[in-house]
């Protein structure tokens, strides 16, 4: 079975250390997974070991239960978490990084890469659905990661004196 890799990187408008305490909630991935309709069950801060559930939009129309488990955590670098619930799609693993960069002025933003990498059953026919649901899961990654921009511009604009 092959294993795929799908990455997106963008550069979030926020420091840091806001972009981790946000991304370590499990609790508020429906604010800013563009896959994600509801988080059904979590744990609040992501804690290697523990599990959190969700309520997810797959391709078109269809919706799955998923379930995910916090295995990785270098605070304010990287977190990975495996799920299942994503068929055909198998080993799912999700990979966040993030580093500190600078806007172009001149404030704290963070780079984030947006990784899942996964194998794919029924042969030639998941070959083919692959084909066509790569686009779709790079599109919302690329939204996820738009969506966690804005939230934490609209959360320092509600703070700021």
């Amino acid at each position: 079975m092959n294993r795929f890799v799908v990455a997106e990187t963008a550069v979030i408008d926020a420091p840091l250390g806001r972009v981790w305490d946000v991304i370590s909630r499990t609790d508020r991935y429906a604010e800013w997974v563009a896959g994600a309709i509801e988080v059904t069950d979590h744990h609040g801060v992501a804690t290697i070991g523990k599990t959190y559930s969700e309520r997810n939009r797959t391709l078109g129309p269809l919706k799955t239960d998923s379930v995910w488990t916090v295995v990785e955590i270098v605070p304010l670098q990287r977190r990975v978490d495996t799920g299942v619930g994503f068929a055909p799609l198998q080993d799912v693993t999700n990979i966040f990084e993030f580093r500190p960069v600078q806007s172009a002025d001149g404030r704290e933003a963070t780079e984030m890469l947006y990784q899942v990498e996964y194998t794919i059953g029924l042969g030639p026919l998941g070959l083919l659905l692959d084909s066509v649901q790569q686009s779709s899961m790079r599109a919302g990654m690329r939204t996820s990661m738009d969506n966690l921009s804005t939230l934490l511009r609209s959360e320092a604009s509600r703070t700021a004196p």
